[in-house]
């Protein structure tokens, strides 16, 4: 439960998947998880836990119990939560002279995490899909939103470039493109020595990027999930790095995030392009705001933490942390606006 040090890209070897316990679980600060939440994950029967994917105890090896938990996908497999954690668990201990105290992060996408909040299992979401978010606030799940930080999408894909994407296309026009050269490549298979076909890689997971990127097949008129599904849309529900690394190997065009990019190691993005990357104006369709969710059922003791937290967040040194968080010498998030 120690402190995780060393480099923050040492540490996606270990978040590849939730850490799922079936029947109850003894597992240290696991939670209960709502019945199907993490059915991806073959965790659909009832009496399904999940532990903490990181403890972070801002470098007080002495603190004992979890105040706060968080869920979160990919700032938490970035290391944005950790940062954020153990700036907040100093900032507490040093200017609110509370005791020393771990904060636990829980590996889920929205709309796991939105569900864990919903069932109390966890105290704050992370997430980024504002209608998801607005639900969750409408339904009374969520007594309170913040916006936390801004992460873009990219539109990547293979060195090949088998769709011919221009860079001066906007972001419409390259799907269409995917779309017409999928189906092109499906009648007549292009020489595999020549290039490799034309394929989009889905999450297919309810993540905030499959919900994105099926409004932007949608804003097209194309429905490529849709049965009879289109032979050149991969389906391949894993988590934020994995999935790139995954385009990478297969040569798929695929819609991540900044911060998994930034994220990944050099091997899966030397195979890729960045074709079209999110701006932090508010109308660009790849931007990706991060909004900090409060739970009305957070743990009633620790209230008063994850109440502090949501505040601190918005404050000068949460939004500090996100304008210093770094990977390869590169800022991953913009501040919240």
């Amino acid at each position: 439960m120690s402190h995780h040090h060393g480099s923050s890209s040492d540490h996606h070897h270990h978040c590849h998947t939730p850490k799922i316990h079936h029947g109850g679980s003894s597992a240290p600060h696991a939670v209960q998880v709502p019945n199907g939440l993490y059915a991806s994950s073959g965790t659909s029967t009832p009496g399904v836990s999940i532990a903490p994917q990181e403890i972070y105890n801002g470098g007080y090896t002495n603190a004992k119990d979890v105040r706060l938990r968080i869920a979160n996908g990919g700032a938490g497999q970035s290391g944005l939560i950790r940062a954020w954690a153990d700036a907040f668990i100093r900032f507490m201990v040093k200017v609110r002279h509370v005791q020393p105290f771990l904060v636990a992060w829980y590996l889920g996408d929205t709309t796991e995490s939105l569900g864990l909040l919903a069932a109390g299992s966890v105290d704050v979401a992370v997430t980024y899909n504002e209608a998801a978010e607005k639900q969750s606030k409408d339904s009374g799940a969520a007594v309170a939103l913040v916006y936390g930080f801004r992460d873009h999408f990219l539109l990547v894909g293979p060195n090949s470039n088998p769709a011919k994407l221009n860079e001066e296309d906007d972001i419409l026009v390259m799907f269409n493109k995917i779309v017409s050269q999928g189906n092109t490549d499906i009648a007549v298979p292009p020489d595999p020595d020549v290039r490799p076909p034309t394929r989009f890689l889905s999450r297919y997971d309810k993540s905030a990027a499959n919900i994105k990127e099926s409004q932007l097949f949608i804003t097209i008129g194309q429905v490529p999930w849709a049965l009879v599904y289109s032979q050149w849309y991969h389906q391949y529900p894993r988590f934020p790095l994995q999935a790139l690394e995954a385009a990478s190997l297969l040569s798929e065009y695929t819609l991540t995030d900044r911060g998994t990019w930034l994220s990944s190691p050099p091997s899966v993005t030397s195979q890729l392009e960045i074709f079209k990357a999110g701006t932090d104006d508010a109308d660009d369709p790849l931007l990706n705001p991060a909004h900090v969710l409060l739970g009305s059922n957070a743990d009633l003791m620790n209230k008063d933490i994850a109440n502090a937290f949501i505040m601190w967040v918005v404050s000068e040194q949460g939004q500090h942390v996100v304008g210093h968080f770094k990977k390869h010498g590169e800022v991953l998030y913009s501040k919240a606006p």
